[in-house]
Formats: C-alpha cells, sequence, structure tokens
C-alpha cells in the first residue's frame, strides 16, 4: 500500500511531463515568409507542360515546385524555394476576390512584407497600346457598380446610358468612391517597375504585324509591344467595340478626376484589390506593395471599318491575335521586378522600391 500511495504522484507527474513534451512536439510551425505573391487568373489545363494560361509559365520558369492546397480558395498554390508564391484566382471579380482572401487569412503565410503583382492578359486600347504590349497600372476602376438602363431607351441627350450607382444621369459630378469604384496604388512603386522594366525588348513577329496594321489611324496601336504606364477597367462582363471603348475612356476618367487614362480591360483586378484592401486594413498585408500588371492578348474594339459584333465573334473561343505573346509579355516584365525583390531582399523587405 505504502508503494502504490507514492506511485499516484509519480504517475500523475508523468503523465502531466508527458503531455507537455507532446504539446512540444506538435506546435504550429512559424508561418512561411512570402517575399512576393504572383496572381494570375486562370490556367487552361494543368500548371505545366500543355496549353498554358497565365499561371504555366510563370510555374516552369520561376520554378513553383511546391504544391500547398488551399481549399478554401479556387485552386492550389505554388511555392519556390525563394519565397515566390503563385496563385490562380478564378475567373471574375467573385473568385478572385475569395481566392485572394483565402490566401490573405491563411495561417501558414507570413504575408506582413509580401509584394503582390497581378499578372494577366486583357483587351487593350488601340489609342495607347499594341497587342503584345505591356501596361503597370496607377489605377483599378471598377467597371461594374453602375446604374444602367437598355440602349433603346437612353435619353438623346446622355452618352450613355451606364450610370454611377447614386447619381440620375451619366458623369454626374462630384464622382463619389464610396463602394470602391477606383483603386490608386502607390504611384512611387508603380513608376518604379515601370522603368525597371520599359527597355525590355518584347516578341513580335509577322502575325502580330498583320494584326496591328489593320489599325491604320492608330499610331501607338501600330507600334512593336512596348512597356507602358496606365489604367486599367475592370469588369466581369467581357465588353467589346468601339462604344465600349469610350465609356471605358469616359468611366475612367470620370473616376480619376480626369486623372488617369484608361488603356486596358480586365475582369478580376477590382475585386483583388477589394480583397487586399480589406487584408491591408486587418494588418495581414501592406497596401503599398502591391501592382498590377496586364499585357495586351486583343484590342478591346474592332478594326476601322469591321463591324464590332464580327470583331467579337473572332474571340468567342479565345482566338485573340496576341494570346501568348501576352502571356510571354506578363511573365517576362513581370519576373524582372521579382528578381529584383528577391535578390535585393535585404533591402526591398525594409524599404519598398520607389522612382527616383
Amino acid at each position: 500500500m505504502q508503494f502504490a500511495r507514492w506511485s499516484i504522484p509519480a504517475l500523475v507527474l508523468s503523465i502531466v511531463c508527458s503531455h507537455s513534451l507532446a504539446g512540444q512536439a506538435t506546435s504550429p510551425a512559424a508561418p512561411i515568409r512570402i517575399k512576393v505573391v504572383v496572381v494570375t487568373m486562370f490556367e487552361r489545363g494543368e500548371d505545366t507542360s500543355d496549353t498554358p494560361g497565365e499561371f504555366q509559365l510563370w510555374v516552369e520558369r520561376e520554378h513553383l515546385d511546391q504544391v500547398l492546397p488551399l481549399p478554401s480558395g479556387y485552386r492550389h498554390v505554388r511555392l519556390n524555394k525563394d519565397g515566390v508564391l503563385g496563385m490562380v484566382t478564378g475567373v471574375g471579380t467573385a473568385r478572385a476576390t475569395a481566392s485572394v482572401m483565402a490566401l490573405g487569412l491563411d495561417p501558414r503565410f507570413d504575408l506582413s512584407k509580401t509584394y503582390w503583382i497581378v499578372a494577366g492578359i486583357g483587351g487593350g486600347d488601340p489609342a495607347d497600346v499594341s497587342v503584345g504590349s505591356a501596361v503597370w497600372a496607377d489605377h483599378v476602376v471598377d467597371g461594374d457598380l453602375a446604374f444602367e438602363i437598355d440602349a433603346r431607351q437612353i435619353p438623346e441627350s446622355w452618352p450613355t446610358g451606364y450610370l454611377p450607382l447614386r447619381k440620375g444621369t451619366p458623369y454626374e459630378q462630384p464622382a463619389d468612391n464610396s463602394y470602391g469604384e477606383v483603386y490608386a496604388l502607390n504611384p512611387e512603386l508603380v513608376g518604379w517597375a515601370f522603368r525597371l522594366t520599359q527597355g525590355l525588348p518584347l516578341a513580335d513577329s509577322d502575325s502580330l504585324r498583320k494584326s496591328r496594321a489593320r489599325f491604320a489611324g492608330f499610331p501607338n496601336a501600330l507600334k512593336p509591344p512596348f512597356v507602358a504606364r496606365g489604367d486599367t477597367l475592370s469588369a466581369s462582363t467581357f465588353w467589346h467595340g468601339s462604344k465600349m471603348n469610350e465609356w471605358a475612356n469616359a468611366w475612367t476618367r470620370y473616376y480619376t478626376n480626369g486623372q488617369g487614362n484608361y488603356m486596358v480591360a480586365a475582369m478580376e483586378d477590382s475585386g483583388t484589390l477589394q480583397a487586399l484592401t480589406f487584408l491591408s486594413q486587418a494588418g495581414r498585408v501592406d497596401l503599398r506593395r502591391v501592382l498590377v500588371l496586364r499585357t495586351v492578348s486583343n484590342y478591346d474594339r474592332e478594326a476601322p471599318g469591321v463591324p464590332a459584333a464580327e470583331s467579337l465573334q473572332e474571340m468567342v473561343s479565345g482566338n485573340y491575335s496576341a494570346y501568348m505573346p501576352a502571356l510571354e509579355a506578363a511573365q517576362i516584365v513581370g519576373d524582372k521586378v521579382v528578381r529584383d525583390i528577391v535578390e535585393h531582399w535585404a533591402d526591398r523587405e525594409s524599404t519598398i522600391p520607389h522612382s527616383p
């Protein structure tokens, strides 16, 4: 009996110690510190070795070899040994918002000093850019938040039936950004990225030259591909045509108080920026470290003398005039920035690069 009385405290102590050691052994690992997140929107098939979407060239060339599941997002993410993480958000504003939020709230990752680079393709304004060109965005303007009446009922004095929310006439002043109609990116970081990449040679070809030649009267559309700085319009409806192009330019000028110049149309960027804005408010990301790069896979309007409907039909099956050159440009131009951040991380972690 004496032996049993002395054994009980020893047994309790043993159990407590074993639980303590077990707790130490299973304590969560420290979050992975991410240097750059590359945000792409779609992939056509597998991540490698087939017809690429926006993600594949990044996976293969940045060696994003480690696959990490992201059950709360659209698709798994991929990581390389340098701390570069790549993701696919899925097409459209809703998927982009949800997927970026899912990644941003994932406790496995420390994103507090991370740079975000949205790298995707879109339709370019021939007044500003040529197919195969790349545009760093100063503003992302939302093209979905609006009132609309059918085109057959537009008053003759109105230039469009698309009205800002809370307004009774087109482009009524003052512009109101209460619902997140425009996102301004860090101009110093955008300027740095533009200067770093503006001299990069982008692929040209006979096919691109033939596509450009249809846009006589548009000097910038006739140029070989180049790197530019402008603004993107983000809308989940894939619009097309010269009348819609006029609206996109006016809409961008309206919401940027005349400061912006619409150059590229895209679908997801307003959703991505909304998620990053909320994550920044929560202290999860630094909104000053966000870049948006859109490359021109097609013109956003018909060529002179071609009906808009006919021009749109050419793209219904994804037959964009500069699909592969635009994918190449997104990766080549974007990767120049990624490599600089990674290779100068000792400085870039604490100090955001800026234009001189």
